[in-house]
């Protein structure tokens, strides 16, 4: 794969200062939400033509199932909730599958427009082991624009009551963890 190629999008600068990346690699700020992921990777795949997007971003773990940087498996939507028309996390009238594979190994994730702060038992019931609030949007982008895509998630923490200042105090803590995935990465290319 060519490193040229690739394009990295992320919520927030808080999250990962692009002057950190010793690589030739474009970084995309989406900002926060799932709709705000949607329009700026849509933008960022336009301007820059990658052949695969890395996702990193802050996650907070469901029943201490994940800590420190994981990778995405799965993504399922969290709060597209129209029952009875359809079962939850399926969007009515609409063809987008209600679950994204990466194709890599790792963990399930549940996107939603909302900062976590209790445990939603519906989400254990799914197998969900983290929780954000844009890689289900950029999965879907992906999907549509037939875009390879990969996910790294920094565990800040445990959804709830918490979870703010956790998330405040922690929010910065991946990004090391996530330049050196990264050079594996291109390592092993």
């Amino acid at each position: 794969m060519d490193t040229q190629k690739w394009l990295v999008a992320v919520a927030l600068p808080q999250e990962f200062e692009h002057t950190a990346l010793a690589h030739d690699i474009p970084v995309v700020y989406t900002g926060v939400g799932k709709l705000n992921a949607a329009l700026a990777l849509m933008d960022a795949i336009e301007r820059h033509q990658p052949d695969c997007l890395i996702n990193y971003g802050t996650a907070g773990t469901l029943a201490g199932r994940a800590s420190g940087l994981v990778e995405v498996a799965e993504v399922i939507q969290r709060d597209m909730n129209t029952e009875p028309l359809c079962p939850r996390g399926v969007t009515p009238f609409d063809d987008t599958p209600p679950l994204f594979r990466s194709g890599s190994a790792g963990l399930r994730c549940a996107t939603g427009d909302s900062f976590l702060q209790t445990t939603d038992p519906w989400l254990l019931e799914q197998g969900v082991d983290l929780v954000d609030m844009e890689l289900f949007a950029l999965a879907a982008v992906c999907h549509r624009k037939h875009l390879r895509w990969r996910a790294f998630k920094f565990i800040t923490d445990n959804t709830d009551g918490q979870s703010e200042t956790d998330w405040t105090a922690r929010v910065h803590l991946g990004q090391a963890l996530f330049m050196a995935r990264l050079d594996e990465l291109l390592m092993g290319r």
